[in-house]
């Protein structure tokens, strides 16, 4: 079955660039284009496609405020063009919060070696979010998942739990309404450290399961999202601004601290030296030859060779399988390792990989997640 594909920029000749390397792929048809939000609101209204792909800044009105509209009236997978600057980073988080899933670099040549590279990442990336179409349905009220707060600092498990399971949830673009299931039964482990990978819906997975974190988290947290370098700093500033816990991005010689999460910088590697409780990264370029910079896999290996067992691993929506073979280290050591459930992935690579390969213990569905850490790992 085709899938239906609204491309939209205020530039002709990335319209048409676009256009053609989409549909050089047999299963995606661009079914119309627009040159500005505005146009987009109204084609994705009469033809309802199942992606858009849409640029940020235009005349009449700017792709943001086009996505808000979208969402609100026929909520659709959205893939953001972005610059690689400081601003397009912002610019691009802010769509995030809007309710777009994914974005790519507009400047091809960013992304990938070679132009077949290129196309077929754009190809994969449109198909990967177009199967969230069907369960996407407009959004209650005008809050954004990636502005929404946490629970005050002395809430617990039990009351947010009991609050939930009595107030109607509104289902949004970045995650469809599951089952709400109890949490898992505590295994009794000790730890040491919370790492968390993820890729394609990453920021907004990230956000939700951190917000639920209090300032009181007794473990140190590595995060591992897939994303350029210009974009980790102004995101790992943005987390802390909405969280309990502290955030930043991570920096060579940092001494982990409970409580702090540590955001890997894109385009580099995040590794661990010393020994628990004397723990200081190292960030690394690492191996040319290596696919993601940073790398879910190489990050959990350094763990499991530092902390052992002593770690909760939790991988969430992302494309491929990186984190796959650095959790099957982490679980031979005795360490805990989580992945998200398909229902609320964006995309079900990264967790499927996990679970298909019998190495997670736990399949969970985005929203327990932060609670259920916090009845594993105390806090």
């Amino acid at each position: 079955m085709a899938i239906r594909v609204l491309v939209v920029d205020d530039s002709g000749f990335f319209r048409r660039r676009v256009s053609e390397i989409l549909e050089q792929d047999p299963v995606l048809t661009v079914v119309d284009t627009a040159s500005n939000g505005q146009e987009a609101v109204e084609k994705a209204r009469l033809l309802r496609p199942d992606v858009i792909t849409m640029d940020i800044e235009m005349p009449v009105m700017d792709g943001i405020s086009a996505v808000r509209a979208i969402m609100k009236a026929t909520p659709t997978p959205v893939l953001m063009f972005s610059s690689l600057t400081h601003d397009g980073a912002r610019a691009t988080l802010d769509a995030l919060d809007a309710g777009a899933m994914d974005f790519l670099p507009k400047r091809f040549e960013d992304i990938a070696r070679s132009k077949e590279e290129a196309t077929l990442l754009l190809q994969q990336r449109v198909k990967a979010i177009a199967r969230r179409r069907a369960f996407m349905s407009p959004r209650a009220t005008a809050s954004s998942p990636l502005r929404a707060r946490s629970a005050p600092a002395g809430s617990g498990v039990a009351s947010r739990l009991a609050a939930a399971s009595v107030t109607p949830v509104t289902p949004v673009a970045a995650e469809p309404v599951v089952e709400r299931r109890s949490l898992p039964r505590r295994s009794g482990k000790s730890y040491q450290l919370l790492a968390i990978g993820t890729s394609t819906g990453g920021p907004v997975a990230l956000q939700k399961v951190l917000t639920g974190l209090p300032a009181s988290f007794p473990h140190p947290i590595v995060l591992i999202q897939h994303m350029p370098g210009t974009f980790t700093t102004a995101f790992a500033g943005r987390l802390d601004g909405q969280c309990q816990i502290r955030v930043k991005e991570a920096e060579d010689g940092d001494q982990l601290r409970p409580g702090h999460a540590y955001l890997a910088p894109g385009g580099r590697q995040m590794l661990f030296e010393g020994r628990p409780g004397a723990v200081r990264l190292r960030i690394m370029d690492g191996n040319d030859k290596v696919s993601y910079k940073p790398s879910v896999d190489i990050t959990f290996a350094s763990a499991a060779k530092t902390y052992g067992g002593k770690v909760l691993a939790v991988v969430l929506t992302g494309m491929g399988a990186d984190g796959r073979e650095g959790a099957r280290l982490l679980k031979e050591q005795g360490a805990g390792v989580w992945a998200q459930d398909e229902e609320s992935c964006v995309v079900y690579g990264m967790p499927q990989a996990v679970a298909k390969a019998g190495i997670a213990t736990e399949s969970l569905p985005l929203s327990l997640i932060g609670d259920a850490i916090i009845n594993e790992m105390g806090g």
